[in-house]
């Protein structure tokens, strides 16, 4: 037959879920679970059933399920269920599902009434559900049989709380009508989880099974023991109509005229029964939606915001119109041209936080990279101080000169000169790969027309390379003017008096003692784990010494170690490591730091290397040069010299290092305006003054305009996407005003489920409420004041109450745990109020004499029908 009231949802549900669908998004609806929870043989299974409005669960006297049942409800136009366990097959007849549930539940827990925490999975895909999650679990036991382990009430408590305790799930405690329902354990658990009862739903079962002459109104009527969702009676199929294959429509039937003819029932039979317990629990799924929705529409509103701009554009977009077309190209074009000044230049818009780009890379390669490679190519001690001496002796000849002769000056100046020519090409090379990746870099935004961005990069590069041959040549000029004249009168020159005076360690210019020149965090990478391993400090590099300490406060400091006799070399990267490494040793054999003869410092980057090295230089601390091979016999030649000639050379070398500085002072000066001049300003004009002729010359309009399919797919994508957004709102608000929210009930006094063993019954007789003003036709004690309890187990007497609603007998039976045994006669202790009745609620009256029976009158009208 199917939930009548869960298809009433079914296509609300399924538009709002086709509408994120069409955008690639799905619905996060995350309808709640529903768990049934009851003591065993309570009707669980049933009540799941019939939700479902299939006959498909195991059924039967005792433990029947033995393993928790996750069933699945799954929107499907076709009707199969599968299993979590057998996935390839597909059952289409559902006495089969039984069948595996049964042989499922065996093969894990035996046939001996084990129990097992392993779930069943099970997905019934039917065009009459919602997506729901419906949780079948076993029933609440005290007493092991079979199998069942010791602890099985302990068991069991654990694996229901699990399923519902999370705070998505329904939770309907079902209790049988022939049993006390203050002793229902469902309900105790449900208020553990939810003590604010907002998601707990009581369930009345087997209600036609309860003894003759009794009850449940008061419970059903949510005033005996009061739960805030209050409680829903339902008439389940008994196991010989199960037997005989009586179906769900003729239950359903059956149920209905249950209520409608009960005298007790008939007066709410339309708050009774499994429709209207279908019902109150697609309130709580129509509730959950509505509540769901708002964030919905918040998030569908933002990106919609987020579209309109660039959908603006396109809305009216004609992907063949001449007009547009150039009027794109002049716009890419003139863009391309500020990207790459501002590239270039610096801008304090679309700042990149993550590393150095363009004009920034450019600035170090001119400041950093340049002098350091300059600083490489200087002349070694020894290998210099050899060749004056050979340039001397070649020069005097056969001779033995007595002056120094100004041409061994000269030869050996023109010589370091030309080691320039390397260093300035190679500072020229690192420039134009820094244009050309921020060429490219700049064309990335030109990705929508594939051949224009082709096409002005490779324009813009071309002319890169043009104007690199001009460039390299004006350089290399400028080292052969260097070359063409030795201008010996220049003021900064030492000149041949001085030279004779001064040595070789003044020669060594410093910056001003105590100027900082860096500071920064390095690594001191080679102390050994016994001392503690590596450690970051932070290092402040001044013009006499290099001090580290702790932190960048600098308070306290740990070592601070003079520059002198100090170089730097080269170390090796670990195989472990990613830091790039770089030591500092002395050259006279000493240890630099405690016992160690060099400091290996690690920076995370090799540009962080170079720049610290760079620093270095500043700071007068030089790298390591490479031994010739033939270091002994250079030594030979160099120091075996007379002390004329020893001090020939002498006299050279000071005049050579002073010159060589003159004319590496030029070059650093010269270098940066030349390639900014004949390089890089030149691009920029060209972009700015020529590109555009350049590209109408290389292909016409139509073809350099031409769109990519990814931009044409994403621009049809956009449309798209913005269309199913605004359906998707106009869903959402049909949704909000095609169904009703229910107010949550206000709370109610439950505290008569944390008291638990309430002697509170629930039976009654089903006796007319006669007309006011006649007499009952029941003989007992005189209508009094309200009942007052008696202390437990007295026997006083007591007074009843004034005319009550009610009126009829009462058994009690708290003393007697069998809810199938037939009540006594004459009781054996007067009637108590139980607690958390609410005021106003009139009393039960006491029992009727035992050979005296109830008389009814049916034919006579009740007040409340």
């Amino acid at each position: 037959m199917g939930n009548r009231g869960m298809e009433d949802l079914i296509p609300l549900v399924n538009k709002l879920q086709d509408a994120f669908s069409s955008i690639g998004q799905s619905c996060h609806l995350d309808l709640p679970q529903i768990a049934v929870v009851g003591g065993q043989s309570a009707g669980k299974s049933s009540v799941l059933e019939n939700f479902v409005g299939r006959d498909f669960l195991p059924r039967g006297s005792g433990i029947v399920t033995r393993r928790p049942l996750i069933l699945q409800l799954i929107f499907s136009k076709t009707e199969y269920a599968e299993f979590l366990h057998c996935k390839s097959k597909k059952f289409t007849d559902f006495d089969e599902v039984r069948q595996e549930i049964e042989a499922e539940t065996d093969r894990v827990t035996g046939t001996n009434k084990g129990i097992s925490p392993i779930p069943i999975n099970l997905r019934v895909y039917s065009p009459h559900v919602l997506n729901l999650t419906l949780i079948d679990l076993p029933g609440i036991t005290k007493v092991p049989v079979g199998d069942q382990p010791q602890d099985i009430e302990y068991q069991i408590k654990d694996m229901i709380l699990q399923f519902i305790s999370r705070e998505s799930s329904l939770i309907l405690a079902v209790t049988p009508a022939n049993m006390d329902l203050a002793n229902s354990d469902a309900l105790k658990m449900a208020k553990e989880v939810d003590p604010q009862g907002l998601r707990t739903i009581g369930v009345i079962t087997k209600l036609d099974l309860m003894d003759e002459g009794t009850d449940a109104r008061d419970i059903l009527e949510n005033k005996l023991l009061p739960l805030r969702r209050g409680y829903i009676g339902v008439v389940n199929r008994s196991q010989k109509d199960i037997e005989g294959k009586k179906d769900i429509r003729a239950a359903l039937a059956a149920e209905r005229k249950f209520f409608l003819s009960h005298p007790a029932y008939r007066h709410m039979a339309d708050r009774m029964g499994t429709p209207h317990l279908q019902k109150v629990l697609n309130q709580q799924l129509t509730n959950h939606i509505r509540d769901t929705l708002p964030s919905l529409r918040s998030k569908l509103q933002s990106q919609l915001l987020s579209l309109e701009k660039e959908v603006e554009e396109y809305k009216n977009f004609r992907p063949d119109d001449p007009t547009r077309k150039t009027k794109a190209l002049l716009q890419m074009v003139q863009q391309f041209g500020v990207d790459f000044e501002k590239r270039i230049e610096g801008s304090g818009d679309q700042v990149d936080t993550l590393e150095l780009s363009g004009g920034a890379r450019i600035n170090r390669i001119f400041h950093e990279r340049f002098p350091f490679e300059l600083v490489k190519m200087e002349f070694d001690e020894k290998d210099l101080r050899r060749e004056i001496s050979y340039a001397i002796k070649n020069i005097h000849g056969i001779r033995t000169g007595l002056f120094t002769p100004d041409l061994a000056f000269e030869a050996i100046v023109k010589k370091q000169v030309v080691k320039l020519k390397e260093p300035c090409l190679k500072c020229v090379d690192l420039v134009i790969q820094e244009l050309i990746n921020t060429v490219r870099q700049c064309t990335s935004k030109l990705g929508s027309y594939p051949r224009l961005r082709e096409e002005t990069e490779r324009i813009v590069t071309t002319y890169i390379r043009e104007r690199e041959g001009k460039t390299k040549d004006q350089i290399l000029l400028l080292i052969d003017i260097e070359l063409s004249y030795i201008n010996t009168n220049h003021e900064d020159f030492i000149g041949f008096a001085n030279a004779q005076q001064r040595s070789t360690q003044l020669n060594k210019k410093r910056a001003i003692p105590n100027q900082v020149i860096r500071r920064g965090w390095l690594t001191i990478n080679n102390i050994s784990i016994m001392k503690g391993g590596s450690k970051e400090y932070w290092f402040v590099l001044t013009a006499e010494s290099l001090s580290w300490y702790k932190d960048e406060e600098e308070k306290e400091k740990k070592y601070m170690l003079p520059l002198d006799n100090l170089k730097i070399r080269d170390v090796e990267k670990g195989f472990m490591s990613n830091k790039h490494v770089f030591a500092i040793f002395n050259t006279e054999q000493r240890n630099v730091y405690k016992d160690l003869r060099q400091i290996e410092l690690a920076c995370d980057s090799q540009e962080d290397v170079d720049s610290w090295k760079a620093s270095f230089l500043r700071a007068g601390v030089y790298p390591e040069k490479d031994q010739v091979e033939n270091e002994e016999g250079a030594q030979e030649n160099t120091f075996s010299m007379d002390p004329q000639l020893e001090r020939q050379v002498e006299t050279i070398r000071n005049l050579v290092d002073s010159y060589v500085g003159i004319i590496n002072k030029s070059i650093r000066d010269l270098m940066p305006k030349t390639i900014m001049h004949l390089m890089i300003n030149n691009t920029k004009d060209f972009i700015h003054s020529e590109l555009l002729a350049y590209l109408y010359s290389s292909a016409d309009q139509s073809s350099l305009m031409e769109e990519s399919a990814d931009q044409a797919q994403r621009r049809d994508d956009m449309l798209r996407m913005y269309h199913a957004l605004k359906e998707a709102l106009h869903i959402i608000g049909d949704i909000s005003t095609s169904t009703i929210s229910t107010p949550v009930p206000p709370p109610v006094d439950d505290a008569w489920l944390q008291s638990g063993n309430s002697p509170t019954p629930q039976r009654r007789p089903t006796s007319t409420v006669l007309p006011p003003g006649r007499p009952p036709a029941v003989r007992g004690p005189t209508p009094g004041p309200p009942l007052i309890p008696a202390p437990a187990g007295s026997i006083s007497s007591f007074i009843a109450p004034p005319i009550p609603s009610r009126p009829g007998p009462q058994n009690v039976f708290a003393a007697n745990n069998d809810p199938f045994s037939a009540p006594p006669q004459i009781p054996s202790r007067p009637a108590r109020i139980p607690p958390g009745v609410p005021p106003g609620v009139p009393s039960r009256r006491p029992p009727a004499a035992p050979n005296r029976p109830t008389i009814i009158r049916p034919a006579e009208p009740s007040l409340l029908d």
